[in-house]
C-alpha cells in the first residue's frame, strides 16, 4: 500500500521547553484504520494537530498526499477531515446548513446530493432541519463527523470520537467508521477505549510522553506480545506453591484455591504437559482448567508502565 501520511522525525517543543512530541516517525497507509492509544498528555492530540496544520512542528517534516503541511498547507489541509474532542457547533443553525456551510469553507462547489448521502450515512437525515441545540450529545458528534466529511477528505482524524457516548452509540460509531473505510477513507483514531482499537483498527500505535513506542498490526501485536494464562482450580486449598513446582511460573490465586500459570504463545512448548505431570506427582487434584490471553489493554498498560519506569 501507499503511505498517504508521512511523518519523519517530528518534534514539538513549546516555548517553556516542554517537549510534546519527541522524534515521531510514522507512515500511515492509504485506506487503513490506525488507532493511537495513550494516556492523557501522551501527545495524541498534539500529533493530530501538527498533521492537520493547527500547530507547527519544531523539527521534522509531515506530508499528506505528498503535500508538506508547512510549505503547502492548503494542499495538505484539503485532504484532511478533523473531528476534534470538543463539540464546537453553532447551536441555532440546523444540521443541514451546518454541514453545507462546512463544505463551502473549503471552496468546494455546492453538492446537495453529497450532503444528503453523508447525512443518511450518519443517520442524520431525519434531523436535517433540526437546530443543533435540540440534538443529543451523540447526535452532535455525528454532525461533527458530517462536517469533517463534507469536503470529501481522503484522511479523517477522529480525536476521542466516542468520549462521553453511551455503549450503544459507541458501537454505532464503530459501524460508521467501518463504512467510511469501505469508501476508501483513511482513518486515524485516538481513543481511551481499548476495545475500540481491538474492534476496528488495522494497526495500533502506542504513544506516551511524546514518544511513539510502537506501531504494529493489531493481530501481530497480540501474537507477539500476548501471554496466555492457565488457571488451575484445585480440589483443595493449599497454603503455598509446593517446592516440587518451583520451576514453573506459578502463583496462588483465590486464597490458595487456584494456581495461575503464565506461558508464552510464541514458545515451541507451553510446558503444560510437564506441569500437569508434576502437579499429579505433588498430590494436587485438579477441579477445573481455564485459559485466557492478554488483551490489548494488558499490553498497552505494560508498555506505558515500562516507559514511565525507564523515565
Amino acid at each position: 500500500m501507499t503511505a498517504i501520511v508521512q511523518i519523519a522525525n517530528v518534534e514539538k517543543v513549546y516555548d517553556g521547553g516542554f517537549a510534546a512530541l519527541k522524534g515521531v516517525t510514522l507512515d500511515i497507509e492509504e485506506g487503513e484504520i490506525l488507532a493511537l492509544l495513550g494516556p492523557n498528555g501522551a501527545g495524541k492530540t498534539t500529533l493530530i494537530s501538527t498533521i492537520c496544520g493547527i500547530t507547527l512542528p519544531s523539527t521534522g517534516s509531515i506530508r499528506v498526499g505528498g503535500h508538506d503541511v508547512v510549505h503547502d498547507f492548503r494542499g495538505a489541509r484539503a485532504l484532511v477531515g478533523l473531528v476534534p474532542q470538543e463539540v464546537t457547533l453553532e447551536p441555532f443553525e440546523t444540521v443541514w446548513s451546518t454541514v453545507r456551510f462546512s463544505r463551502g469553507l473549503f471552496g468546494k462547489a455546492k453538492d446537495d446530493a453529497l450532503i444528503e448521502k453523508i447525512l443518511r450515512q450518519l443517520s442524520l437525515w431525519d434531523k436535517k432541519d433540526t437546530a443543533i441545540r435540540a440534538l443529543s450529545g451523540g447526535m452532535k458528534r455525528r454532525v461533527m463527523i458530517a462536517k469533517a466529511l463534507s469536503h470529501e477528505p481522503r484522511v479523517l482524524f477522529l480525536d476521542e470520537p466516542t468520549a462521553g457516548v453511551d455503549v450503544e452509540l459507541r458501537r454505532d460509531m464503530w459501524e460508521i467508521v467501518a463504512g467510511l473505510k469501505a469508501d476508501g477513507v483513511t482513518i486515524i483514531l485516538t481513543t481511551h477505549y481499548i476495545e475500540e482499537a481491538e474492534a476496528i483498527a488495522d494497526r495500533v500505535g502506542v504513544i506516551n510522553n511524546g514518544q511513539l513506542l510502537l506501531v504494529e498490526e493489531k493481530a501481530a501485536l497480540m501474537t507477539r506480545m500476548g501471554q496466555k494464562h492457565l488457571r488451575i482450580d484445585l480440589q483443595s486449598r493449599i497454603g503455598a506453591v509446593p517446592d516440587a513446582l518451583a520451576g514453573f511460573d506459578l502463583e496462588l490465586a483465590d486464597e490458595g484455591a487456584a494456581l495461575v500459570y503464565r506461558y508464552d504463545t510464541r514458545a515451541e512448548r507451553t510446558g503444560i504437559a510437564s506441569l500437569m505431570t508434576a502437579m499429579s506427582a505433588a498430590g494436587l487434584v485438579l477441579r477445573d482448567l481455564q485459559t485466557s490471553q492478554n488483551s490489548l489493554e494488558d499490553i498497552f498498560v505494560g508498555l506505558v508502565h515500562k516507559t514511565e519506569d525507564a523515565a
